[in-house]
Parts: structure tokens; sequence; C-alpha cells
């Protein structure tokens, strides 16, 4: 049996990489192909040759082409994997992106910016799921999203909800998922999107600093909360990790 090729991860901002999940497929030899959509990096036109499709978070919109035009092949590549039921895994704007490739809708939160940590709340769906049932009960995970997805794209689940009520998590196909939240971002990415904000017209949000404090301090329960998640994941693509 041949080895699958490498995951395909998207990345749209300089910063949202892969964080912990870099570390973490590194560490069970699970290789990755990284695209710089917003260095202009090649975006394939569909997933042939590999074994999954990551799309990561980013300061834009879903919708933001004519400032960002990597994003209308990204969600093309997204309906190839889809339709050849390639996994696809996407993070914050890549769930996003997934959703409004698919025919659903994002728009700005009612509700404002989500940062910090959330609980994640799963749904009976999200618990029995295969890969969002990896999830231990109680977990949290970091959020920094302005966008929510408004409109499921037709057949998807919603497999866990924000305090909010937006989805948290989405599976759109049998093998494809989108989770609102970042869970391969460290203490020290929420950080440099802290530094961000405060470089920026409008500055961090009130609660960003007491935020950066929770998360730092919850970073193992982190790191144990998710590690399983990306480890199935990877499972999933076709790699045999350990158990």
């Amino acid at each position: 049996m041949s080895e699958p090729g490498p995951l395909l991860v998207i990345q749209n901002d300089q910063t949202c990489p892969l964080g912990w999940f870099g570390d973490w497929f590194a560490a069970a030899d699970v290789p990755v192909d990284v695209r710089l959509g917003f260095a202009d990096d090649d975006i394939p036109i569909d997933a042939d040759g590999f074994a999954a499709v990551i799309v990561l978070g980013g300061e834009m919109g879903a919708n933001d082409d004519a400032t960002c035009p990597w994003l209308a092949p990204t969600r093309s590549l997204l309906r190839a994997a889809v339709h050849g039921d390639t996994p696809v895994l996407g993070i914050c704007l890549g769930h996003q992106l997934s959703a409004v490739a698919l025919g659903g809708a994002v728009e700005k939160n009612p509700a404002g910016q989500a940062v910090g940590l959330t609980p994640v709340a799963l749904t009976d769906a999200g618990r029995a799921d295969p890969l969002l049932g990896s999830v231990a009960p109680g977990s949290a995970a970091v959020q920094w999203n302005a966008d929510i997805v408004t409109v499921s794209p037709p057949g998807a689940v919603v497999l866990a909800v924000c305090p909010d009520g937006s989805p948290q998590a989405i599976r759109f196909a049998p093998r494809a998922w989108g989770v609102q939240f970042h869970p391969e971002a460290s203490p020290e990415i929420f950080r440099s999107w802290i530094a961000d904000a405060a470089a920026g017209a409008t500055g961090p949000s009130r609660d960003a600093e007491r935020a950066e404090r929770a998360i730092a301090e919850a970073e193992m329960p982190l790191r144990s909360a998710w590690r399983p998640f990306a480890e199935e994941f990877a499972r999933m693509c076709g790699f045999g990790l350990g158990s």
C-alpha cells in the first residue's frame, strides 16, 4: 500500500500559521505542503496527490476576493476536495470559506467579535462524530473572529454551537469539517494577534488582554485537548499513527 501524499495547507495570513498542528504532525512524521496564499503561492485546482486539505484562518473575510485574490481559487479547491472525498479541515476563516464554497453564507456576527477561551459545546451529532467525538467533554478552545457562518450549506450538520448560538463546528460532508475556533493556536500566536490589533486603527477588543492571560494559563489543557484531534484527523487521512 502506497504512502498517502502530504497534507496541503493553505495559509491565508502571516499571523495564522499551522502552529501546534505543525509540531504534532512533524512529531508523527506526517508530511505537509504549506502554500502561502497571501504571498502568491500557487493554489492547486484540486486535491489530487494530497492526503487532505487544511485551510487556516486570517483577518480577511471569506468573500474579500477584491483584496485577497487567492480566496476564490481556495474556495474552488475546497469544492473539488469535497466532491472528490478528500478529507478537509477548515479553521476559522477556512471554516467560513468552506461554508461559502459549498453554498452557505458568512456575515458579521451581530453579537460582536469573539475573543479568548470558549467552551466547545458539542451537539449530539458532534459527540457521535468520528473527528469531533475525539474531543474531551468540557474542553475549551481559542477563538478570535468577527464573522460567522449564518447559513450552513445543504446537507451540513452542526457539530458544536458557540455561546452566542452560532455554529462552532460543522461537518460539511462525510470527510469535511470546519471549526470556528483555533485548535492550532498557541499562546504565542494569540499574543501576535493582540499585537496586530494594538497596532491597528481600532486596537484590541476590551477583553483581549485578559483573554491573553487566560490562554497562557490554559496552555497545557489546550494542548491535551487538541493534540488528539489533530492526530485523529491525520489517521483519517491514511497515516498510521498509534492509538
